[in-house]
């Protein structure tokens, strides 16, 4: 059978077996190397009033939040595209 990917839809290369983690918006077990990550900043100050502390010179902390993602949950949020079949084996950069 044809390979659809080089990497075959992981980041693992030769290392055997990888713990499992839950997607953050439909639960679903998946291999943490095939999850999608997200490193987005979190503030918990409602942005309107972080701009009018920040001018007074107020430090206003952002917290940084990571979150994983099944391929499924990813392609509909539009954090990863569809790609052509020809690039599909091309190793591309990491995902932001």
């Amino acid at each position: 059978m044809p390979k659809k990917r080089k990497s075959r839809g992981r980041h693992k290369g030769a290392k055997g077996h990888t713990d499992t983690v839950q997607c953050d918006n439909c639960g679903r077990l998946i291999p943490r190397d095939k999850a999608i990550r997200v490193m987005r900043t979190y503030s918990p100050v409602d942005p309107q009033l972080a701009r009018e502390l920040e001018k007074k010179g107020a430090i206003i902390m952002r917290y940084p939040v990571e979150k994983f993602y099944c391929v499924s949950c990813a392609i509909h949020y539009g954090i990863v595209k569809v790609r052509p079949e020809e690039e599909r084996k091309a190793p591309r950069g990491p995902v932001i």
